[in-house]
């Protein structure tokens, strides 16, 4: 990222006669945020821009040039997630219907994209699994972020775009559980009703700000950063992980439905 945004951030805070201290407080961030921004290391959320803009007094300039606006096929209730799935330093997924988009492989990512309504014309389709592939690239840092999957069954079970594309999807889960870059949990069909059964949820933690939680519905999505709510998020997937299969059983189950789906060693 070039860092003309955050020159242009640094700039309108001095004139503003702010210190990134008193602007962090303004926009209820971490002085360190607002350092990252303005060195270039950081692409600000939605919601960041939206304060600094009112901190500042600059319109919606921060909000409407934030870097990548316009070039990141997402939909409008993933873009403030996606800037923050970018930034974190551990991330804890928790999958009711589908892989994970991190964790999705480039066919298995086009059959998602291809059942959505309104439909996508064939180059908005490609555009979006690029996309998708592209925030995966987070997992080439062998240590960070530090990433738990924790997959209901039914996503294993249902077949998305046919046997083939399954078990290459399972395998590619299971090569990144065995290469120990992701720890997987499944939560298996028969366990019943869960903690976590209303929806997708995803927690992610910081170095330099406090973590938030992202949950996902059909359509829609939000980021939650306020604490109480986060932690209860953060409870009912503790809850929920606690009745999930071990590792290793996980990998087996996993193992065993790749090979239901054709998957051969």
């Amino acid at each position: 990222m070039g860092s003309t945004y955050g020159d242009w951030l640094k700039q309108q805070r001095e004139e503003a006669g702010l210190t990134q201290q008193q602007l962090a407080d303004a926009a209820v961030m971490t002085r360190s945020h607002i350092a990252h921004i303005e060195a270039g290391r950081r692409v600000p959320s939605k919601e960041d821009a939206r304060r600094l803009d009112m901190a500042l007094n600059t319109g919606n300039v921060l909000s409407s040039f934030r870097p990548g606006e316009d070039s990141r096929p997402v939909g409008s209730h993933f873009e403030d997630a996606l800037a923050f799935e970018q930034q974190a330093t551990m991330i804890r997924e928790f999958a009711l219907s589908y892989m994970p988009g991190i964790l999705q492989t480039g066919r298995y990512a086009c059959e998602v994209l291809r059942v959505g309504f309104p439909p996508l014309s064939d180059k908005e389709r490609d555009q979006a699994v690029d996309t998708r592939l592209g925030r995966a690239k987070i997992l080439a840092d062998p240590v960070t972020p530090v990433v738990w999957a924790l997959l209901d069954e039914a996503v294993l079970r249902r077949p998305v775009g046919g046997p083939e594309v399954m078990a290459e999807q399972i395998m590619h889960v299971v090569r990144l559980v065995e290469d120990e870059r992701v720890r997987v949990h499944v939560m298996p069909l028969g366990l019943g009703a869960h903690p976590l059964l209303e929806g997708m949820l995803t927690l992610m933690w910081f170095e330099d700000q406090p973590p938030v939680a992202y949950v996902e519905a059909m359509r829609t999505g939000k980021v939650h950063d306020d604490p109480a709510m986060v932690e209860q998020f953060r409870g009912a997937y503790d809850l929920a992980l606690g009745d999930a299969l071990p590792l290793q059983e996980s990998l087996a189950l996993m193992r065993a439905t790749a090979k239901e789906y054709g998957h051969h060693d």
